[in-house]
């Protein structure tokens, strides 16, 4: 059997040539070469192509992480196949939405989840092979790839779901001409090389890991750990006992290790590359990160999965001029913060950020409205309210749908929580708006404590006291934790459905709340 593979899986299967004996990844204590890991990957392709994979077709994954998901993912690319990874925290009929609109021609599924895959798939219009994960890891034969015999046409490598907040997902067709753009500007804006050893804790499903560290650093022959969850405790000792050079988190996670009780900095004294993403990194989280490691030179990624993801960077040369900056955009990605009607604004003005890149999605997955709507004016619409000053540094304010409107007046949630972190009891913060009869959003704060600290609804309020009136919360919520999706990201749509009702019980019993802190004036 012959098959037509991407140039991801080519630029892996050069990347085994050239370091075929050196330790390509590990996983719970099993350690894979890069030879053995390619021999591996052919075999699971063996087993693809005798289920009826071809060229083109669908390949759902819904698992954690772990040495097979890996194998899978490249064994799609040795098919030309089509990767779907799916969000292990979804419930059965979310995923059965993704099966029915992807229509895989397999799913396979890690142990734990497969109730869920059962009664998605039964419930789901699309028929498919449903299958064990590590079923992957069988003794297929190997089989026959034909080396860079890719079509000049770029063909789609991976159909990944977003995780927005409209009412359905969104697969983003990410093609492996495009990915191998994206690979090439995380090497060059991460500073990446084949000596490193970087663990990989966030979910493989999610394409920061995947495709911003993962697969780029396989490509340069590096000794890659995988861990199926980010435990700051297994994080730390990972690093330590592997003498890791390299990690990712978002900020949520970095947060985790500083407030680790167990951390002893000196644990992670091998760390010399830390990079964060997915969500704002506070200011005062990052300096404490500063202090705490000195050690570690950190790399702000900003991006979204329609990008591959990575779409600027922020160095750490820049990162005490500029703390709150994105960084520029990346070798492959140009960038523009315009006004609806796709006018540049002036630096220091809020707009839209917008993209043209070879790294883009192709398209919505059957959905050619969307996609237009994306790409309305020619270039790829973030989402995203930014700033640029006149050297090109941008600045995320906010998401369009998360910014507050209150009283006629525009607040950017991240400005009131960089305000409420300089509490010092105050681990986590989520600022939101909420309905309101008068002002039709009210500011309201969702507040995390330290471990062992405390702090009041006055003390937090009092924190956000240098800001506008307008832009003060008007209540605070103390909970436990923060809702987040698997890759750190805080999820501030669950947070409006969960206290909206509760912020208005909350002001009925008051009376009032604006003689808390001044009203809108």
């Amino acid at each position: 059997m012959n098959s037509q593979a991407t140039a991801i899986f080519n630029a892996f299967a050069r990347s085994a040539r050239r370091n075929p004996e050196r330790r390509a990844l590990t996983y719970k204590g099993r350690d894979w070469t890069y030879v053995a890991l390619q021999a591996a990957v052919e075999s699971a392709a063996f087993r693809l192509n005798a289920m009826g994979v071809r060229q083109g077709d669908r390949v759902a994954f819904l698992a954690r992480n772990s040495d097979v998901y890996l194998v899978g993912w490249l064994a799609t690319q040795a098919l030309g196949a089509m990767h779907v990874p799916i969000n292990f925290m979804l419930g059965a009929s979310e995923v059965a939405y993704i099966l029915d609109h992807a229509a895989p021609r397999a799913l396979f599924v890690g142990e734990e989840f497969m109730p869920v895959a059962r009664t998605a798939t039964e419930s789901a219009t699309a028929a498919m092979h449903l299958r064990g994960i590590s079923e992957l890891l069988d003794d297929s034969p190997r089989l026959v790839i034909a080396r860079d015999a890719l079509d000049p046409a770029a063909q789609s490598a991976q159909l990944a779901y977003t995780s927005g907040t409209e009412s359905a997902p969104k697969g983003a067709m990410l093609t492996d001409i495009g990915l191998m753009y994206e690979y090439q500007s995380c090497i060059v804006g991460g500073e990446y090389s084949g000596a490193d050893t970087i663990v990989h804790a966030l979910p493989l499903y999610h394409c920061a890991q995947m495709h911003c560290f993962l697969t780029p650093n396989l490509m340069l022959g590096a000794d890659n750990i995988i861990l199926d969850r980010a435990d700051p405790g297994e994080i730390v000792e990972t690093v330590k006992s592997n003498q890791a050079t390299s990690f990712f988190a978002p900020p949520t996670v970095w947060i985790g290790l500083l407030n680790h009780k167990g951390l002893k900095p000196e644990d992670l004294r091998s760390l010399k590359k830390g990079y964060y993403g997915a969500s704002i990194m506070p200011r005062e989280v990052l300096r404490g990160l500063q202090q705490t490691l000195p050690w570690i030179r950190l790399w702000n990624y900003y991006g979204q999965t329609e990008i591959g993801p990575l779409a600027t960077v922020l160095q750490p040369e820049e990162h005490d001029k500029r703390p709150t900056s994105a960084g520029r955009p990346v070798l492959h990605v140009e960038s523009r913060v315009v006004d609806d009607d796709m006018q540049d604004v002036k630096p220091g003005e809020i707009g839209e950020l917008v993209h043209r890149s070879p790294q883009l999605l192709s398209a919505y997955y059957r959905d050619p409205v969307k996609t237009a709507e994306a790409f309305r004016g020619g270039w790829f619409h973030s989402g995203d309210l930014a700033v640029a000053d006149p050297e090109g540094y941008i600045e995320i304010v906010d998401r369009k749908k998360d910014m507050i409107k209150t009283g006629g007046e525009n607040v950017a949630s991240r400005e009131v929580e960089e305000a409420i972190y300089k509490n010092p009891a105050v681990a986590e913060v989520a600022v939101i708006g909420v309905p309101d009869a008068k002002w039709v959003e009210r500011v309201c704060a969702v507040v995390v404590r330290r471990a062992g600290q405390s702090t009041s609804e006055q003390e937090v309020l009092a924190a956000a006291a240098g800001l506008a009136p307008f832009k003060r919360p008007k209540e605070v919520k103390f909970v436990d934790a923060l809702p987040k999706n698997p890759s750190g990201k805080i999820l501030k749509r669950e947070l409006r459905k969960m206290f909206g009702d509760t912020f208005a019980e909350a002001r009925e019993a008051s009376g009032g709340i604006e003689r808390k802190s001044g009203g809108q004036s």
